[in-house]
């Protein structure tokens, strides 16, 4: 497939995947995509998912006619795109691995070598020239891995940005970008948004007209609205207004309350309301959701002299991730000693700049007048 008259996509879809790093439900699969420049010297970008080997192979081969590869250019180590390194090396002894110095050590790791013969260890700001393209190679550490590269190609004005950019979802799959992107950056690259912000504070010097990333489709057009996106999320602003209610429920009342809050919110005119069962939900998506929007309502029973299972997973999720900048409701249930409000606030004290509803609502048991009459008061303090 051309992207371009020199730079080739060479990467293949799968279909077969169920779960994208063990716990990533993709039901649109991944592509692993790998690119190939055709110039005086050839480099090929990156490999893929050690099951598709030969597909990408016989992808590169194709390509390639009767010419050979002279770099193999490693910007990312993780399996899903260095797994085939080895094998590539055994067919073209002679091609020259460039990557960070922090990558030869990993791949000695994964592979029992580091190929020492075909070593071009490159830094922030090294040059490669295959003949019209010049590749400048730009430090991406912990995006989102500490050896992360990413290429710039002067004469097509392309970053090959490796993770960044990428979206679960396979090449042929019709779907919107941001939504699956969104998921993918949050859940995988959402610890690291510093880094993101002085990735993209460097790639706001540089000509883009295309981005190449590892994973999902190559971004040719309206590249301001990506990056804006990327900007907020590695900011960890607010993107779009409105209230997610989070929430686990045993026997049905505290899903009540929470029926009740988001019935009240929408009367209320809230702009956009979003209730997930922790439970039953998929908990990526719900984490997406609390990063996404402004607002947070975390609703759950007390349980153990804790709190329910799946609610401490979805905060250890928001908290691992650097949840921040956001406003925090809490509604608590309890039959005897009501303390799933004071657990949360608790698991979420080292996240910064987060502000506190007034109104917390305990419900012993089942909800009571006194307990609505805390729901809409809690409504009120969210619709303000």
């Amino acid at each position: 497939m051309e992207i371009t008259k020199d730079i080739k996509y060479i990467g293949v879809n799968d279909h077969d995947i169920d779960l994208f790093e063990g716990q990533y439900v993709v039901p649109n699969g991944m592509s692993y995509n790998s690119y190939l420049v055709l110039d005086e010297k050839v480099a090929v970008f990156d490999t893929v998912d050690q099951h598709f080997g030969p597909e990408w192979m016989e992808n590169l081969k194709s390509e390639l006619g009767s010419r050979k590869p002279d770099y193999l250019i490693v910007q990312h180590m993780e399996p899903d795109h260095s797994a085939n390194i080895a094998a590539f090396m055994d067919v073209y002894p002679d091609a020259v691995i460039v990557s960070s110095a922090k990558s030869f050590s990993m791949i000695k790791q994964f592979f029992g070598k580091d190929f020492a013969d075909n070593q071009m260890v490159v830094k922030e700001g090294d040059t490669l020239t295959l003949g019209q393209h010049t590749l400048t190679f730009i430090g991406a550490p912990m995006v989102h891995w500490p050896e992360v590269i990413v290429t710039y190609d002067n004469y097509d004005k392309v970053l090959f940005s490796a993770d960044g950019f990428g979206k679960f979802g396979a090449l042929d799959a019709e779907e919107d970008w941001a939504c699956e992107a969104r998921r993918y950056y949050i859940g995988i690259v959402g610890k690291y948004g510093p880094y993101v912000q002085k990735l993209l504070a460097k790639a706001a010097d540089l000509d883009i007209q295309m981005i190449c990333p590892l994973h999902g489709p190559v971004l040719k057009e309206n590249l301001d609205y990506y990056v804006g996106l990327y900007n907020t999320w590695s900011s960890y602003e607010v993107e779009t207004e409105g209230v997610v209610i989070a929430y686990t429920s045993v026997y049905g009342n505290t899903k009540k309350a929470v029926e009740l809050l988001a019935d009240k919110l929408r009367e209320k005119g809230c702009p956009k309301v979003v209730v997930d069962d922790l439970a039953r939900c998929d908990m990526a998506e719900a984490v997406e959701d609390a990063f996404r929007y402004g607002k947070l309502v975390l609703a759950t029973t007390t349980y153990n002299g804790e709190i329910f299972p799946f609610m401490r997973e979805f905060i250890n999720h928001l908290t691992e991730r650097n949840y921040q900048k956001r406003t925090v409701g809490m509604i608590e249930n309890g039959s005897w000693g009501p303390v799933a409000a004071k657990v949360m606030k608790k698991m979420l004290e080292g996240s910064k700049d987060l502000n506190y509803t007034e109104t917390t609502v305990t419900i012993k048991s089942a909800l009571n007048e006194a307990s609505a009459a805390a729901v809409d008061a809690l409504a009120d303090e969210l619709c303000r």
